[in-house]
Parts: structure tokens; sequence; C-alpha cells
């Protein structure tokens, strides 16, 4: 169901921004706090006048084409895994079909793994994913549960400074909860999120975190990441808003705050690794 988030009525620079955001299988596909993303990103739209509208997709739900800018996909215990990415194979082509032609992506756990090319549980059972990110995930014995650092990738990092409108980017490292035990290994064509610096990241194995293609990102980053992460929303942001308005430039924000929490996160993380 469409929702319309109203109170926008702001313009950026004398020009009316909108922003269509889809939120795969929230029923199914939304632990730890993962609906914290879609919150964020709308807070941060709404505090800039930017018009959004929010819709739920879930299983036996037709996805439609033309209208999304930026989608979201968390995470879900095996047997949700197992349902939406049957249902998911049915939107395969729709889907790619968006982010081919530059909607952008934020994939977390669950979410990450069924846009590979599968998922094995560690019971052997094999989930067919959708084969967007080049990379597959194995079950594990070993629980990786911990507060997860990383640093983005390196071109990664020039786009996230460009996007974020402070000319202080106070950091361009990111900070999440990790909480799963298949291991990831990725393609050797495909761009890891970024480098490990405290926690596990995709299989605790290569100090790899994450995945991208073109403007789908794919990562084990629970928490939400994104409000404590101010500058990876914003990225988003502006990529999904520069599919229809070509590069934005995002009005500031005051994130005090956002930076307290990402600040603190990291150094908890680093005292306790």
């Amino acid at each position: 169901m469409a929702q319309t988030v109203e109170g926008l009525n702001l313009k950026l620079k004398g020009q009316k921004f909108s922003l269509n955001i889809c939120h795969l299988y929230p029923d199914l596909m939304d632990t730890y706090g993962d609906k914290g993303n879609i919150l964020a990103i709308i807070y941060r739209c709404q505090k800039r006048g930017i018009d959004v509208s929010l819709e739920e997709v879930s299983v036996n739900q037709p996805l439609t084409t033309n209208i999304y800018d930026l989608f979201f996909f968390g995470g879900g215990q095996d047997q949700a895994q197992s349902i939406v990415g049957e249902d998911l194979l049915k939107k395969s082509d729709v889907l790619k079909k968006y982010i081919d032609s530059g909607s952008a992506l934020l994939s977390i756990c669950g979410g990450y793994q069924l846009l590979q090319k599968y998922f094995q549980t560690k019971e052997g059972q094999k989930i067919p994913g959708i084969g967007l990110f080049d990379a597959y995930t194995i079950g594990s014995n070993d629980r990786m549960i911990q507060n997860l650092l990383i640093e983005t990738d390196g071109s990664l990092q020039t786009q996230i400074e460009s996007a974020y409108p402070s000319n202080d980017l106070p950091s361009t490292s990111l900070i999440g909860f990790e909480n799963h035990s298949g291991k990831t290994y990725l393609g050797k064509s495909l761009k890891p999120l970024g480098s490990v610096l405290a926690g596990s990241g995709n299989n605790g194995e290569d100090s790899t975190e994450g995945a991208i293609y073109k403007n789908a990102f794919g990562c084990y980053l629970h928490g939400s990441l994104l409000p404590k992460n101010p500058h990876f929303a914003d990225f988003l942001i502006a990529k999904a808003l520069e599919k229809n308005y070509g590069p934005v430039n995002l009005e500031p924000l005051d994130d005090e705050i956002e930076w307290q929490a990402h600040n603190k996160a990291v150094e908890l993380t680093r005292a306790s690794s």
C-alpha cells in the first residue's frame, strides 16, 4: 500500500524533489530494527522538503515498473528467506531493470543474501537468489555476532564525500551490528562495500564486507545502519534522486546527535576488539 509522507512543502534551491521508496517484504524481512533505515531516509528527506512516497511490496504482490527510485530489503530468518526467495525470483527481471536504470538499493543480511546467486543453509538447503550480486553465501556453525566497523571502498568514499552537504565530513567509515552465520564470498569482479576494521564482515576470512553493483549495496550492517551513519543515508538519497534529476546538492542538516551516536559506537567497538 502506498503511503504519502505529509508535511513536506519546502523547496530545495527553487526545485521540488520527490522520492519514491519500495520496502521489499517488510512483514517477513525486518529483523534487528532494519525498518529504522526507512525511517531515517524519510526523516532526512522530510527535513529538506523532499516529497516521499513509501510502498510496501511482499509475497504475491507485483513489483510495479517505472515508479521506484530507492529500494530497501532487510534481514530475516532462514524460513522466511525460503518463502521470500521463491517469490523474489518472480520479481527478478523487474528489479534488475530498476537497478540497471539507476535506482538505488540497500539490502541487509538476509536481503543481501537473496540478491546473490544462492544461499546454502548449514543443513545443505540451497535457496536460489536472483544473481544481482556476483556472490554466494554458505551457512556455517560460526555465529558472527558483534559490532561491525568498516572503512568504505576508496572510490565509494569520494562519492560519499561529494553527496554529504557538509564540507567537513567527520568519517567515511560505517558502523553497525552483525548477526549472521552465513559466510559470503564475492566474485572476482565484484567490489566490496568496504574493508573490515573490527568484526567479521562477509565471511571473517578475507576482511571484506558487503558488495556494490551500480547503485545497489548489500551488507551485514544491522542496527539500524542509517540513523548513526548519516553520510551514507545522504549518499543513498542523492543517488536515488539522481535517477530523475541528475546530480543534486542536498541541504545540510544538524547531524550532531547522529555523529555522537556514530562515534560512540565506533569507540565501543574499538575498545572491545
